[in-house]
């Protein structure tokens, strides 16, 4: 049994044009945005540090700048969705863009690390804004094929923004360690785009649409909470890959951050390109099917780096893992969207970005214990037992998908 791309039905899959190009794109930039929340201040840490190294704790709250986004999206991710079903997706985003623009460039002038991790918190519910209203709003206007087309582009846009934005913020670093931070003004021509190219989605006229499309059944809080808890699973595992993989190497005498670097940059390409390829997959296999297949091939690639020995043994089970990472994301992102109706799909995304991010966030608490307990090796084999616990729960969970 397979499901159909979009759940709501053939009716309301054709009750609305599909957006222009340009709406597209800049959905996709304003989407992409978020990939440089954490990614993009990393090679200068180092420089960061000992521009504070007068500040006792500057080894831990330097590392701070990088994760504190991410718990911040998981927090107010559910409030940003909320706001979007209330006052509009538009209004949301852009809102969020202007924060994002304001806090992420905040780096460039603030001295001391308390006001730099205020900046980083700000940038967090930023981020959490911009992916949730983009989101919803993807759900609003895209139908059908083209749903799950635009989710996979998506997925594909964030990852290959993240290898430019972080190649951008290698080279910058090497310049200042302030200097990255001037990578967020992009977000400003994105912002711009935005402003010219995207409709309010929750405007008078789309909600009565949205209405009569909506047959007044309640929120299926229950399904999207099975989604929530594999969305969550799923970074908690994954995230094995850019947190321990460069101890991994070391671990193996690969020292050189270049080989972290490849390594990382397999793995995001593989995920940027298999997201292209995720609405054929789940049109043939239906959600359900789409989820037994990214992750047995995610734990297979996480079994793979745990056993390699070199490094094109690495960056093979890395591209295994990556290419399941661009299989899942799309699929849990569409799944969730086509579930909800309009009138909660910006707290059903809401809740998936706060998911996403959360697994984020505890995936190092995850496989820290169990590298010290068994070498990073086993720290990669303990994240891939995740997956067939994933794939049971998706399996007792696959008829609610469709229901």
């Amino acid at each position: 049994m397979s499901a159909p791309a979009d759940v709501r039905g053939p009716a309301a899959a054709r009750s609305r044009a599909e957006p222009s190009l340009a709406t597209m794109l800049s959905l996709l930039a304003a989407s992409s945005l978020t990939i440089m929340a954490s990614t993009v201040i990393s090679p200068g840490l180092p420089g960061m540090e000992g521009h504070f190294a007068d500040d006792p704790d500057a080894a831990m709250l330097t590392r701070l700048a990088v994760t504190l986004p991410g718990l911040l999206v998981a927090i107010f991710a559910p409030l940003a969705g909320g706001l979007s079903d209330r006052l509009g997706r538009r209004r949301i985003l852009l809102a969020a863009m202007v924060l994002y623009v304001l806090s992420g460039m905040s780096g460039l002038l603030l001295d001391t690390l308390p006001a730099i991790l205020v900046g980083r918190a700000m940038l967090g519910v930023a981020v959490a804004g911009v992916l949730t209203s983009a989101s919803a709003m993807a759900g609003d206007l895209f139908r059908g094929e083209a749903q799950a087309r635009f989710m996979g582009r998506q997925a594909s846009a964030i990852g290959f923004a993240g290898l430019i934005f972080l190649t951008g913020g290698g080279l910058l670093a090497e310049l200042h360690w302030r200097a990255p931070f001037a990578l967020y003004g992009i977000a400003a021509l994105v912002l711009l785009a935005a402003v010219i190219f995207l409709p309010e989605t929750r405007g008078a006229e789309a909600r009565a649409q949205a209405a009569a499309e909506d047959d007044g059944a309640p929120a299926p809080w229950g399904t999207l909470s099975i989604l929530y808890a594999l969305g969550l699973g799923t970074m908690v595992a994954m995230y094995v890959m850019p947190v321990q993989l460069p101890f991994r190497l070391r671990e193996l005498g690969l020292d050189a951050p270049s080989q972290a670097g490849l390594a990382l940059g397999v793995f995001t390409l593989m995920s940027s390109v298999s997201a292209l390829a995720a609405a054929k997959l789940r049109g043939r296999l239906g959600p359900g099917g789409m989820f037994g297949v990214s992750f047995a091939a995610f734990g297979a690639g996480l079994v793979w780096v745990s056993q390699a020995g070199d490094l094109l043994q690495i960056c093979l089970g890395g591209a295994v893992a990556g290419a399941a990472m661009g299989l899942t994301m799309p699929n849990l992102f569409n799944t969730v969207v086509s579930l909800a109706p309009a009138r909660v799909r910006g707290r059903a995304t809401g809740g998936m970005t706060s998911a996403v991010f959360l697994g984020q966030f505890l995936s190092p608490l995850f496989s820290q214990p169990a590298a010290e307990a068994w070498g990073y090796g086993g720290a990669f084999l303990a994240a891939a037992l995740i997956a067939p616990l994933l794939a049971v729960l998706a399996l007792l969970a696959r008829r609610r998908f469709w229901a």
